[in-house]
């Protein structure tokens, strides 16, 4: 039984530490460098966050397509040809999309740490 426990644990310790390594390939900057690549007019800017979390509170030029939306939208709304800066209220959310993204094909991705939270 202790054996089975030790391989519940490494799993959890495995998943854990998965969502907390940067993605292979994608860009990390913070709200302080955001700041200088906002009037950027060749790069995308996309907030995952839910429609009423964007509502309360978003940064202009920034637009919304819901972490659960995005590989539906990514293809139709983005270019592949533009960088994507990606955000959410933490950082973790954006991190996912990040990911998708990078899947979907998408080669210049960039995720903000720490999204909104960070934001002032």
């Amino acid at each position: 039984m202790d054996y089975l426990n030790y391989i519940l644990l490494a799993i959890l310790l495995f998943l854990i530490i998965q969502r907390l390594i940067p993605v292979k390939g994608v860009k990390n900057i913070s709200t302080i460098e955001l700041k200088n690549e906002l009037n950027s007019k060749n790069k995308q800017f996309i907030d995952v966050r839910t429609p009423g979390e964007y509502k309360g509170r978003s940064i202009r030029g920034f637009k919304n397509i819901p972490l659960h939306q995005l590989s539906q939208k990514a293809e139709k709304e983005l270019s592949k040809d533009k960088e994507v800066i990606v955000i959410c209220q933490s950082g973790m959310r954006s991190q996912k999309a990040s990911k998708q993204l990078k899947k979907l094909g998408f080669t210049k991705v960039t995720n903000v740490k720490g999204g909104m939270n960070a934001w002032s």
